[in-house]
Formats: structure tokens, C-alpha cells, sequence
């Protein structure tokens, strides 16, 4: 074996002194990063020229501030943190039923009616207004045809010709207004000295809608497909691209619109025809509703249910006119009319079916309204998430929602730790399963019941499951490849062995070891 020389001249030697292996001198610390060809300095490193500063550590951030009542909430069951924070829902629904279906439809009562009046009648006009101030509104017309036009488009309630004594309504429209308004205004006809009038119908319901109450509740399912499915994209999906959002939404409006038009129409029959040109119109809505309720999941997050049911469902119903018209409805319900969809899905439906109420043109631009707000709510929130969600992380901040979840997760785990002891089982670090010993088949716990039973929610009553086979790789095999031998086939428990030779005892034996083998 060689020795290594330790005389051989070094380069590092100095001149004078050739092969010298003298003390060097220590190398002069450097204040600066050394400059390298190619490559670009290290980011807040200093650089030689440089005056840049070099950049420390941000702070840390300071512990999050947790109430009483959040460490006192944290004690509970973690069953019972989830159920109590999600109980906001039920409220809500109390809430705003109260407020906007029970306060809408407790009393609803004229105001502001349009009438047309074909020429003119002032001791009809003076006796309406002195009968009922404040509910009628006449609107003076030279021409019959133009009375009648507004009529079915419905801006008008009805129309009124003195020289013939005869109302013109459209029940299609609204059926509430055709059979009150004539009523109430034959009642003062009658008062002053007029003979009954009598009433011409201009567009009547069919017999398969006969109070046309069908286009407010398809209405309402479009609109409830609509919310829900960005709903759960916003509560589940937050990480999710736009694009891939935008898709589920198109993808699951076209799903929702085939299925109510089915439904609504060939199976129930409370439609006839005009299935192709439903189907689009109601994937339109949808799709728009969607792409709101998508773009205000990023600032709401899991709370989005609130928002979505408020503009679509508890605010849209009243003030769609599907029920009672706007000049029944009070307000805020009667001006909202003029801005929530349901007015002009509503208004597009009667209009596709009836052939009454306004044209096509409001209801798309109120359509491509809320989808374009959507899509700056979208752009705008996505990158506020971001920045919100990022924010969070470094800081270590979470709300009781997650601390909930965790525990949850953490107790659902020791309740299948627990479950499968019970089962004669247990669980290892890898996921693997593990068979206990006879002694700890079954736990002893036999008394108590379902409702008072221990605190992970278990019965206590005893199992007659029986052992549970523990399968190997080799049993998966087909016969024709098996070799024999111990591990053969399903065994219930390993066999103990009696001797150091390796060969397994009778496997008649009772006893079983700690573990399977594996």
C-alpha cells in the first residue's frame, strides 16, 4: 500500500521558498458576492458597484387573536361545532321568507293600475278616483287597435270603451288583473248609473294553465338550477381556473334546461310545444345566473348561498309578476321589478307561449346584463381570493369553519381507529390493516343503547359480524398458479408457530399471534 509524500512541491508555494510548507496567510474576507460570468446574482445578495440595500426577512407575523367564545366553541363535539355553523342556513331561510314572501303576499293591493280609456269620460274618471283614490291610473287613447296592443303587451291592465261599455283584458298575461280589475271598476259603473259591462277576452289561458301560475315556477327553476350550481363550484371549486368553472356552468345549464322543459312539458304537460326554443332560453338564464352567483363566490366564499337565494329566489319571486303584478305588489318589491330576472324570464316565457307581455329584447339585455357582471365580478374576485387565500397561509390564520373541519377529521379518524378494533381489526401507520388478538376482538362495552351511548356515537350493543378473512396477494391467484403451502388460502388469523424451525403448527390451534403476518 502506498504512502502518501508530503514533500512534493505545492504551486501554492512561494517563490523564495520552493517546496516551503510554511504557514500561508489567511485569505482576506470578502465583502461582496463574486461576480461570474453568466450568471446573475443572488436575489438580495450585494453586488460590487451596487447601492441596493439587501433585503431582510419579513416580519413575523403576530399569533392570531382567538376570542373566549371561539376557544370555548373549540370544547364542543366536532360534530356539533359543524352542525352549529351551519345552522346560519335555517335562519336565513326564516328570515327571508318572513321578509319577502310573508310581507309581499299578506295584502296585496292596487295601485297605480294603467287603464287605457278610448276617448274620454270624466264623471267615470271622477268616480273611480273618488271610490279609490290612489289605485286606478287612466291613460286616454284615440285608437282601439293601439288600446288593445298594449293591453296584450302589458302595460296596460285593461282597456276601457265608454261608447261601447266594454272592458278588453288579457288573462294570459295576468290573470290576477284580468278578473279584479273589471270587477272592481264594474262595481263603480254600476254606482254612478252605468249598465254592466261587457268583457272581452283578449288572449284567455289554456286549459292545462287555467290560473297561469306555470311560467312563474318554471321560472323558479330555472333560476334555483341556475344559483345552485355555481353555488357549489364557489364552495367546492376555489381553486379551480375560470375556464374550467365557465364549462361546468355551460355544461350543467344545458343538463338543468333539458330536464325542467322535459319535465314542464312532455311528461307533466303544463307546457305544449315551444320545447326547442325553452330549452335555449332557459340555458341562457342559467348560464348568466351562473356566472353571477360564480363571481361572487370569490368574496363571499362558503357564505354564497345567502347572496344567491336573496337576488334569485327571495327578492326575484315577489317582484316577478308571476303571482300578483307590480301594482300589487308594495315595495321595494314593485321598482325591483324592473331589475330581477325573474320579471324577465317571466315576461319571456309568457311571451314564447301566450304570444302576450313584452318581446324578447328586454329579456336579453337584462340576460346579458347580469352575465357580464358575472364576468367582472369573476376577473376582479379571483385575483382578490388569491391574494386574500395567500394571505392567510403566511400568516397562519383560519377561521372556525376550518378549525371545525379539523377536528372533525381528527375525531372521524379515532372513530375508525375504534371501529376497527371492534371489528378485530386495527390500523398501522401505512394504511395497513392488522389483526388483533382473540382477546381484543370485541371491546366490552354491551351496556347502554343508540341514544345513550358513549360520546363518539357508537352502539354499544354487542357485534355478531364474526371474524372478517384477512386475503393475501397470493390468495388473489388463479388456482392453476398456486404453489400450496401456508399462505395458500384465507386465513382468519395466523398460525403460531411451536418450535424455531419454521414450520407452522396445527392449524386446528386456537391461539393466534399479535399480528398477521405480512
Amino acid at each position: 500500500m502506498s504512502i502518501p509524500r508530503n514533500d512534493v512541491p505545492k504551486h501554492s508555494d512561494t517563490s523564495d521558498r520552493p517546496g516551503a510548507s510554511g504557514p500561508r496567510p489567511a485569505p482576506k474576507q470578502r465583502t461582496t458576492r463574486p461576480s461570474a460570468r453568466g450568471t446573475a446574482p443572488r436575489r438580495g445578495a450585494k453586488v460590487a458597484g451596487s447601492s441596493r440595500p439587501v433585503r431582510r426577512q419579513a416580519p413575523v407575523p403576530q399569533p392570531q387573536h382567538i376570542s373566549a367564545y371561539r376557544r370555548w366553541f373549540s370544547t364542543l363535539h366536532p360534530s356539533l361545532q359543524l352542525i352549529g355553523l351551519q345552522l346560519w342556513m335555517p335562519l336565513f331561510f326564516i328570515v327571508g321568507f318572513c321578509l319577502c314572501y310573508v310581507f309581499a303576499f299578506h295584502a296585496p293591493h292596487p295601485h297605480d293600475v294603467p287603464v287605457a280609456l278610448i276617448g274620454s269620460d270624466p264623471g267615470f274618471i271622477a268616480a273611480v278616483q273618488k271610490a279609490l283614490p290612489g289605485e286606478f291610473v287612466f291613460h286616454t287613447y284615440d285608437s282601439l287597435v293601439a288600446a288593445k296592443r298594449d293591453v296584450l303587451a302589458g302595460s296596460m291592465a285593461v282597456a276601457y270603451d265608454p261608447s261601447t261599455n266594454e272592458f278588453f283584458k288579457a288573462s294570459a298575461h295576468q290573470f290576477q288583473v284580468a278578473n279584479l280589475v273589471p270587477a272592481t271598476l264594474t262595481a263603480v259603473l254600476t254606482a254612478i248609473g252605468v249598465a254592466t259591462p261587457k268583457v272581452t277576452e283578449l288572449a284567455a289561458l289554456p286549459a292545462y294553465d287555467e290560473y297561469g301560475t306555470v311560467p312563474m315556477y318554471v321560472m323558479l327553476a330555472w333560476c334555483i338550477g341556475g344559483y345552485m350550481v355555481a353555488m357549489f363550484i364557489g364552495i367546492m371549486g376555489g381553486p379551480l381556473r375560470h375556464r374550467t368553472r365557465m364549462t361546468v356552468i355551460v355544461v350543467g345549464g344545458l343538463v338543468i334546461s333539458l330536464i325542467t322543459n322535459t319535465l314542464a312539458g312532455p311528461v307533466v304537460g303544463a307546457i305544449h310545444g315551444h320545447w326547442i326554443e325553452l330549452v335555449l332560453i332557459a340555458w341562457g338564464w342559467i348560464v348568466a345566473i351562473g356566472l353571477a352567483v360564480n363571481g361572487l363566490s370569490y368574496f363571499v366564499g362558503r357564505f354564497i348561498a345567502a347572496p344567491a337565494m336573496i337576488c334569485f329566489v327571495f327578492l326575484s319571486m315577489p317582484s316577478s309578476g308571476g303571482a300578483y303584478p307590480k301594482w300589487f305588489m308594495p315595495e321595494p318589491f314593485a321598482w325591483l321589478n324592473n331589475v330581477v330576472v325573474g320579471s324577465s324570464m317571466v315576461d319571456m316565457i309568457k311571451h314564447q307561449i301566450y304570444g302576450v307581455g313584452p318581446g324578447p329584447a328586454r329579456g336579453l339585455i337584462t340576460m346579458a346584463c347580469y352575465a357580464g357582471a358575472g364576468l367582472v365580478l369573476m376577473y376582479f374576485g379571483k385575483m382578490w381570493w388569491e391574494r386574500r387565500r395567500i394571505r392567510a397561509i403566511v400568516t397562519g390564520r383560519t377561521t372556525m369553519f376550518q378549525d371545525a373541519q379539523n377536528a372533525n377529521r381528527e375525531f372521524l379518524g379515532q372513530q375508525r381507529d375504534v371501529e376497527l378494533e371492534r371489528h378485530g381489526l386495527s390500523s398501522t401507520e401505512t394504511g395497513t390493516l392488522q389483526v388483533l388478538r382473540d382477546e381484543d376482538w370485541q371491546d366490552d362495552r354491551v351496556g347502554g343503547d343508540v341514544f345513550t351511548g358513549g360520546r363518539d356515537g357508537l352502539e354499544n350493543e354487542p357485534l355478531t359480524t364474526g371474524r372478517i378473512p384477512v386475503v393475501r396477494q397470493t390468495d388473489r391467484q388463479p388456482a392453476g398458479n398456486r404453489t400450496g403451502g401456508p399462505g395458500a388460502g384465507p386465513r382468519t388469523r395466523p398460525v403460531p408457530r411451536t418450535d424455531g424451525s419454521g414450520t407452522p403448527a396445527d392449524p386446528t390451534s386456537t391461539s393466534h399471534s399479535r399480528h398477521a403476518a405480512r
